[in-house]
């Protein structure tokens, strides 16, 4: 029985008041809870990650509830850091409800399918034991090199933005609308990118390196998952998409070529423009992207593909699109957002428009005083506010930086003052400690494309 720990918050987001934050509801389960849950998760490298949480003890009149806290917390855990085997030392029987989960419903083989199979070549495999693995994991250096001739490109769901990089200093930049989600062509895809890099290129007297961020999970150049290609079909993703990126290194004479997820080079962006490291860098575009930059300035294994974490525990939140869940964090970070708080908040939008257009009449709306517009963007703050808490506990992190279509104008302004609010009343030893940025215009149009390009190392 969850229902005890579905704590309303102290601000309700003015749209969506029946928001109930997970970062609420663990803490008010675990505050009963006394029994000790070791959790390991192993990567296919040999990287393991170990966490623990506390569950109720046998008789509690609501110990059913432990087998929903622990799927939802593991759920967060897969996302943010990725593993296919889940080492569980707990009482009997969660680990057996857990591996369940993954075999039996169609949110747990979305997750087992996407996370396991398709990331780390096996299903999500869950171990009862009382032994877990010893942590182990590696880190590496994440670009920051910017000499000579560069080309820098990030590929959105609407839009894709390339630039030509001469010493660090962009020379050229452009961004094409385009519409990749449910293209079934892989040739769209590459054509489309090669078109980008010809332009960068012809504003560079050569071209010694490319790099490159893009929604999904990228593995040593390949495509392991992406939102971009979801319209491809198994068969021609294996033979077209999956190498697309070193295909296209060897059509460009197999110079240093880099591509890596979007959040991460958001975050690497922010690293550069603050002179800082410890940074969470959220981007709320088409979907939601993460990135993780660490104190020593590295980036971890991590998937920080916060789109499909949970951050809202309520048992009729809204329903991600693509995997089936609930309360993931694209359904309150992103253009998805946006359109979701539409009906809710009067403003009067065409329900046809795609939504970039829909996002486009909001930012409209705010620019000319709309009081329904700025509730829409008072909702995604709020929202945050309370996400930010819940990621608070799993990323060590003093900057947050927060960017994307979504925040442009305005309403960005109204986002940020929602979740520091937030943070001040529920979470007000974070709050002390935390810094938010928000990139100028010049890093909003730049900032990406020179931490892209800068990917690649020469040497």
């Amino acid at each position: 029985m969850i229902a005890p720990y579905l704590v309303a918050p102290k601000v309700v987001p003015v749209l969506d008041p029946g928001l109930r934050p997970a970062v609420l509801a663990r803490r008010a389960f675990e505050a009963e809870a006394d029994v000790p849950v070791g959790i390991a998760l192993e990567q296919a490298d040999g990287s393991v990650f170990r966490f623990s949480m506390t569950v109720l003890a046998a008789g509690h009149p609501n110990e059913s509830a432990n087998a929903f806290f622990l799927e939802r917390y593991v759920k967060f855990l897969l996302w943010a850091f990725g593993g296919w085997r889940v080492w569980v030392d707990g009482p009997a029987g969660l680990a057996e409800g857990l591996a369940a989960h993954y075999r039996d419903t169609a949110v747990g083989r979305f997750d087992s399918e996407i996370i396991g199979e398709r990331i780390y070549d096996h299903p999500i495999t869950v171990v009862a034991s009382r032994h877990l693995p010893e942590a182990r994991s590696t880190t590496a250096p994440l670009g920051r090199h910017l000499e000579g001739c560069r080309i820098g490109f990030d590929l959105g769901g609407s839009d894709r933005k390339v630039a030509a990089v001469l010493n660090g200093e962009v020379v050229f930049s452009e961004e094409i609308v385009w519409d990749p989600y449910f293209q079934k062509d892989p040739s769209y895809h590459h054509d489309g990118v090669m078109d980008s890099l010809r332009r960068a290129a012809a504003h560079l007297p050569r071209v010694d390196a490319i790099g490159g961020s893009a929604a999904g999970v990228y593995v040593n150049n390949r495509v392991k998952v992406a939102s971009l290609f979801r319209g491809v079909s198994k068969e021609d993703f294996e033979a077209r998409v999956k190498n697309l990126f070193l295909d296209l290194r060897r059509e460009w004479g197999g110079i240093p070529f880099e591509v890596v997820n979007d959040g991460e080079v958001t975050a690497l962006a922010a690293s550069m423009s603050l002179k800082a490291n410890s940074v969470l860098g959220v981007s709320m575009g088409t979907s939601t992207a993460a990135g993780f930059v660490t104190s020593d300035g590295s980036i971890t294994t991590w998937l920080n593909e916060l789109a499909f974490a949970p951050m809202d525990y309520r048992v009729d939140g809204p329903r991600d699109e693509w995997s089936g869940d609930l309360g993931c964090g694209v359904q309150f970070f992103s253009q998805q957002a946006v359109g979701r708080l539409i009906p809710a908040s009067g403003l009067e939008v065409d329900p046809t428009l795609p939504l970039p257009e829909k996002l486009k009449q909001v930012q409209k709306s705010m620019a000319a005083g709309d009081d329904r517009a700025r509730r829409i963007y008072q909702t995604i703050g709020t929202s945050l506010g309370y996400a930010v808490g819940h990621w608070a506990d799993f990323y060590a992190m003093e900057h947050l930086l927060i960017l994307g279509r979504v925040t442009s104008g305005e309403g960005g302004d109204v986002i940020l003052s929602e979740a520091r609010r937030v943070l001040d009343v529920e979470f007000p030893e974070l709050s002390a400690g935390l810094k938010f940025h928000v990139p100028d215009e010049k890093e909003k149009r730049h900032g990406q494309a020179i931490a892209a390009a800068s990917l690649a190392s020469l040497g």
